[in-house]
């Protein structure tokens, strides 16, 4: 019996695709045949195409595995996942037998089967946790154990290792090889991010695949034969795709290792934030895992909307800037260092000086939509109309990095700090203190040197407020600079290049008297006479009043895959 139910097609954007490039199909209503399942004495319904392991998974069933990825094929190499399987019981006239129940009677199959390559079917039967599927699974861990080296104490993937986790519950507590275990290469230096431990190895091919059939660079292989099987690249290639760290991601064991992370902290001892990725307009979901206010590495986390399970290894390692030492601290006015509320008031006194046509402000795509809201009003206030981004137009890869280096350009311009064309105003604010008609220049987060400007303009400027977290070539001009945070020190949003709204998390404490820019902004506001919000959920939702984008929305509501404002 098939059941039908309406599904309504989803339009998944390219994360690479800008809003220009991106054209929705309109939404069709099509029958999707609902399929009838018996998992472990339960009947349940789900889409027909749907793989056996997630069914079971989906209804609480767990099924361990090593070999399988949702986002990959299925070669049912580890068979770790094998199940037992029925099928609906067959009468004479070669219809299903039907039981008391009214459901079809399982004529249950002697052996088992590996649920990672099957596709549901009307009126199968599953069990996942009978004598036979227990006896079959101890079995394949014995298997993968006896040439498994016993270096889990210092093993880089101890703490999250699925081998170390399904032998606990699988595994027996003694062994029974007697003879010397296989020994293979260890350490093998096989990609400018990639260690490989090859003893550690379960063959259980995710890498392969992922290379293959995700970044498009098939350069990895196993070479020789039974217990002699080993990974390794291809002669003469090296793993060095911008994608190579995913394959220590989705490694279920310590075989493959990042040169980043390896040997430097125990997984247990990290704290984990969700958070998104700022290093270019696609807005990757990520973890970001620290300890003691520092990072020490960054992993993809999954989203379907935007990256799938992965991420690029130029962006996942793009945070040791975070640390460096020369970061901004402490405000200063005219080069001498001040507390937060006397140079709040130095600096709003000199903004007061130069308001209207004589100020400009050079704001960055790199805000927060909260932080872009605060320097609109800020230029209001101000009564300035010579407002803009500076662009980063970049070469992007067609899969995750993007064509638009900033993270928040579409919140720029959603938030009216920068127009169809982000950058078209630089060039008259260039002209206007060449002239000396612009007098006094605020920059948040940006180099004016980088966005058309000289050194020879900043000299002329009477009023320069940096606003940042590094120094820059154009901070010896400055006559204030106001320490900022990074985007992994604070909270708010930002909308990626396909208008999808997300959520910011604060993972680290700014260093020294730095502040979040939202935070400098309000406290300028406010010493400028405008009232401002004292929280970051209270400032969401003032802008959510006057942006109708926003409306109904909260920081809350994002949640942690972000909404569609196109939808």
């Amino acid at each position: 019996m098939l059941f039908l139910f309406q599904h309504r097609e989803t339009n998944f954007y390219n994360p690479l695709m800008s809003a220009s490039a991106t054209t929705a199909e309109p939404k069709t209503e099509t029958a999707i045949p609902m399929i009838n399942i018996q998992i472990d004495g339960e009947w349940k319904q789900f889409p027909k195409g749907t793989r056996l392991i997630e069914a079971c998974m989906q209804s609480g069933s767990f099924v361990p595995h090593y070999c399988y990825h949702p986002a990959l094929s299925s070669p049912g190499n580890c068979r770790m996942c094998l199940i037992e399987m029925g099928t609906p019981k067959m009468g004479p006239d070669r219809t299903p037998e039907i039981g008391p129940d009214g459901r079809p009677v399982i004529a249950w199959s002697p052996r088992p089967a590996i649920s990672c390559a099957i596709d549901i079917s009307e009126g199968m039967g599953v069990r996942t946790k009978s004598p036979l599927v227990e006896e079959c699974r101890k079995g394949v861990m014995e298997f993968l154990l006896i040439n498994h080296p016993l270096d889990c104490p210092i093993c880089d993937k101890a703490g999250e290792c699925r081998l170390q986790e399904f032998s606990v519950e699988y595994g027996h507590d003694s062994s029974r090889f007697e003879d010397n275990k296989v020994k293979k290469p260890k350490q093998v230096d096989i990609g400018r991010h990639i260690v490989l431990d090859d003893e550690r190895c379960i063959l259980c091919s995710r890498c392969i695949r992922f290379m293959k059939e995700v970044a498009k660079d098939d350069v990895l292989g196993f070479v020789d034969r039974g217990s002699h099987t080993t990974l390794t690249v291809h002669p003469g290639k090296r793993l060095d795709s911008n994608y190579s760290l995913n394959t220590v991601d989705i490694c279920p064991v310590g075989a493959l290792t990042s040169k980043d992370f390896r040997f430097k902290m125990r997984v247990w001892f990290l704290k984990e934030t969700k958070t998104i990725d700022t290093s270019c307009g696609t807005g990757t979901n990520i973890i970001i895992s620290s300890r003691e206010n520092k990072i020490h590495r960054i992993n993809p986390r999954e989203n379907q909307a935007v990256n799938s399970y992965w991420m690029p290894d130029s962006h996942r390692l793009n945070y040791t800037y975070i640390h460096r030492e020369d970061r901004l601290k402490a405000p200063v006015v005219k080069g001498a260092s001040l507390r937060w509320k006397e140079a709040i008031a130095a600096t709003a006194e000199a903004l007061k000086t130069h308001a209207g046509a004589a100020t400009a402000i050079i704001a960055s795509g790199r805000q927060t939509n909260e932080e872009l809201f605060l320097t609109k009003k800020l230029a209001q206030i101000l009564g300035t109309e010579l407002l803009d981004i500076r662009p980063r137009p970049q070469e992007g890869d067609g899969f995750l990095v993007s064509c638009d280096g900033n993270p928040n350009t579409r919140g720029a311009q959603l938030l009216g700090v920068a127009s169809t064309t982000p950058g078209s105003k630089l060039a008259e604010i260039a002209a206007g203190i060449a002239s000396g008609r612009i007098t006094s220049l605020i920059c948040i987060g940006e180099n004016p040197l980088h966005a058309g400007l000289t050194e020879a303009d900043l000299e002329k400027l009477t009023s320069f407020v940096v606003i940042d977290m590094l120094p820059n070539g154009a901070t010896k001009f400055a006559s204030v600079i106001l320490p900022g945070s990074a985007a992994a020190e604070k909270r708010g949003s930002m909308i990626n290049v396909n208008g999808r709204l997300q959520r910011l998390n604060r993972a680290l404490k700014s260093p020294g008297e730095a502040r979040a820019d939202w935070e400098i902004l309000g406290n300028l506001l406010k010493s400028l006479g405008t009232e401002s919000a004292s929280s970051i959920e209270d400032l969401f939702k003032q802008m959510a009043a006057s942006i109708p984008a926003f409306s109904g929305l909260n920081l809350g509501k994002i949640g942690d895959h972000g909404v569609d404002l196109k939808s």
